[in-house]
């Protein structure tokens, strides 16, 4: 003779849920961005940084090069 069928137990709705993970997970993806952020921001002042000093070399490169045509022209009276 055959067996009633046996009833599995049906699972939860909802599995639990840890409270502290969502404000894990937003503090982690807050971090990330501010981290983000911060280093567009680092690269941004790195690029200004060395345009700076681009333009102060050759404006210094350029003083040098008058003053030595000028005294290359006194010296040689070209």
């Amino acid at each position: 003779m055959a067996q009633p069928a046996r009833r599995v137990a049906a699972p939860p709705e909802e599995p639990p849920v840890d409270p502290t993970a969502v404000d894990r997970a937003y503090r982690l993806h807050r971090a990330r961005r501010r981290a983000r952020i911060e280093r567009s921001r680092e690269r941004a002042r790195a690029r200004l940084r060395f345009a700076a000093a681009a333009v102060v070399l050759v404006a210094l490169a350029l003083v040098l090069l008058l003053v030595l045509w000028h005294e290359i022209q006194r010296v040689f009276g070209l």
